[in-house]
């Protein structure tokens, strides 16, 4: 006798309550009032399609069981509990009832990014010895490595939800929860450096997302997301977690690492679910455009996806082109494209361009950009070196944001400096480091992003990050213009195959290019590196060390951004020659 498919029926649009936009004092009590609705998560894979259906009330109903579990455990209100945060059921119950129990979850990253077990297990450790964690908990397939992660740690629990609810007895009450007090952690994504955790209290994020609702998306009752960014990211969290859920929208969610192998099926939820919210670094873009090349789309219908946002990552114009073009035919409007900037140690918005806009990009003199910080507007086809920047919208309300140059004084209109911004949604402070604080965030309450940019009509636009800012012979290089040129200037090259940065041999700086090469034969694999060397020449008078390296060495951060520091670093330490000849190849 078979055994019958089990079938879900996904939450439904409409929650059947009164829409609130995130007016709660606390993310527990913003449950209370979505459980009330009709609304909830549901969870796909690509191999079985929907598998999870978490409405509200029953997300409720286990979070306030879990956390009285918590507290019977030994673990009391303030304590810190690390969680892997796996695309599942299981971490939302988990962030939840630390939420009722007074606890502060730290979401971790999965392992994909720390190239393979012992990487990944010294992560989860130091981690963990961050931020103190008395409990780590993790998918049942990820226990064994938590376990060992948590072999010299102090901590109640280390281990999955699944066992952890067969040891441990309910506990009979929750403490009252402080607004003014800790919601979690979010750690940063390790661009440079060690992550480090960031505070964020129920008041902060209550602030960013009643802005981003209200007036970045403008949220109303008609609304659904659908997202496969990670949990562990703020984009993924705060964007496509918490926010649906304190403006009670039903939220449709692909893990990464899915999205990653069909990129096209985010695309089919969008289009069955009829969600008009969702948003993706570049990258992903890129990969869906790519795949639907020799993909039939006459199953999508994407003309409900009224903003299609872009964040997380410096935002490459060609490639939101090519998406808009691939996927016309089956609905899509380039107008639901909506740039945005932001970071985790704001909560995660500070500015979104106008809703319907689309992209509006600035043509500027590379030149005059690079010698005297100014911001330019040339013509395309003038025969001046240019660049195109994405203005990335106006400043949400309660927010402010200044471009200041190297004296902090604050800059005009097209005049390039370092960003600042300040406004309820701030960070208190990295958790258990006064230092990196004070590097960062001033007493008047003043944040040093660390990026760098200029207004343009009342927008920000954003020009890079100051610390990869190559400079040579006196002239200020962007690493992303020379990745970008040599990607899409070269065939045979993706977006991320490239890492661009400078080192000092001494006498000057030397500019350096590794490239992802998937070709085996050397004399095709040298005219590759030749002819993205000549390319550079061309175009930015560049003298350049083009280096080939495997496919799949270029260093990523948790989020799946390009880590130039720590490709820059490979590079002096021989990692990837090691690698190559590891591989059986050697670098070019």
């Amino acid at each position: 006798m078979t055994t019958p498919t089990r079938t879900f029926t996904p939450t439904p649009t409409n929650s059947g309550i009164a829409l609130r936009c995130a007016d709660f004092a606390t993310l527990g009590e913003a449950l209370d009032y979505a459980a009330t609705g009709q609304s909830g998560i549901n969870f796909y894979s690509a191999r079985k399609g929907l598998e999870t259906v978490l409405p509200y009330s029953q997300l409720r109903e286990r979070a306030l069981e879990l956390a009285g579990r918590l507290l019977g455990s030994g673990l009391k209100a303030g304590d810190r509990v690390a969680m892997v945060a796996e695309s599942d059921a299981d971490f939302v119950v988990a962030f939840f009832a630390c939420q009722y129990a007074g606890l502060l979850p730290a979401p971790l990253p999965l392992p994909v990014a720390f190239g393979g077990r012992e990487g990944y297990i010294d992560h989860i450790r130091r981690i963990s010895l961050v931020c103190g964690a008395k409990a780590i908990f993790c998918p049942d397939d990820l226990s064994d490595w938590i376990e060992q992660s948590a072999q010299t740690l102090d901590v109640i629990w280390a281990g999955s939800l699944s066992a952890f609810m067969q040891a441990h007895e309910t506990s009979s009450s929750l403490p009252e929860i402080d607004p003014e007090g800790l919601s979690y952690l979010q750690f940063s994504s390790g661009t440079t450096r060690f992550p480090l955790g960031v505070e964020i209290t129920h008041k902060a994020f209550m602030a960013n997302a009643f802005a981003i609702a209200k007036y970045g998306l403008q949220i109303g009752a008609g609304d659904r997301t659908c997202s496969w960014l990670p949990f562990y990211h703020d984009m993924g969290l705060v964007g496509f977690l918490l926010t649906p859920l304190v403006t009670q929208m039903s939220n449709d969610i692909l893990p990464t690492r899915d999205f990653a192998r069909r990129p096209l099926m985010w695309l089919s939820m969008i289009s069955d679910n009829k969600a008009s919210l969702a948003f993706s670094p570049s990258f992903g873009y890129d990969l869906c455009a790519r795949r639907a090349k020799k993909a039939k789309l006459d199953h999508l219908d994407l003309s409900n996806w009224r903003v299609a946002g872009i964040g997380g990552d410096m935002i490459r114009v060609a490639v939101l082109d090519s998406f808009t073009e691939r996927f016309a035919p089956a609905g899509f409007s380039g107008n639901a494209l909506l740039p945005s900037y932001g970071m985790a140690e704001t909560t995660l918005a500070i500015s979104f361009a106008p809703t319907g806009q689309g992209v509006v990009y600035d043509r500027v003199d590379l030149n005059r950009l690079d010698t005297d910080k100014q911001a330019v507007p040339v013509t395309a086809g003038s025969g001046v070196a240019s660049r195109e920047f994405v203005l990335c919208g106006t400043v949400l309300p309660g927010h402010q944001l200044e471009v200041r140059n190297e004296n902090g004084e604050v800059l005009g209109e097209a005049q390039v400096g370092r960003i600042f911004v300040s406004g309820p949604s701030l960070m208190t402070k990295y958790f258990g480091n006064a230092g990196e604080t004070a590097c960062v965030l001033s007493k008047d309450g003043w944040l040093d992003t660390g990026d760098l940019g200029y207004w343009r009509d009342g927008q920000i636009v954003i020009t890079g990050r100051a610390k990869d800012l190559i400079l040579v012979n006196g002239r200020n290089v962007w690493p992303q213009d020379l990745e970008w040129s040599a990607e899409s200037g070269v065939e045979g090259l993706r977006s991320g195959d490239v890492a661009a940065f400078s080192v000092d041999d001494g006498d000057n700086e030397e500019v350096i290019l590794l490239v992802q090469t998937r070709i085996s034969d050397p004399e095709r694999r040298a005219s590759l590196l030749r002819g993205i060397e000549g390319l550079v020449n061309a175009e930015y008078g560049l003298t350049t060390q083009v280096i080939g390296v495997p496919p799949h060495s270029l260093p990523q951060t948790s989020s799946g951004k390009l880590s130039r520091a720590k490709a820059r670093k490979m590079y002096l330490d021989g990692s990837f020659e090691a690698m190559s000849k590891e591989r059986g190849s050697l670098v070019n």
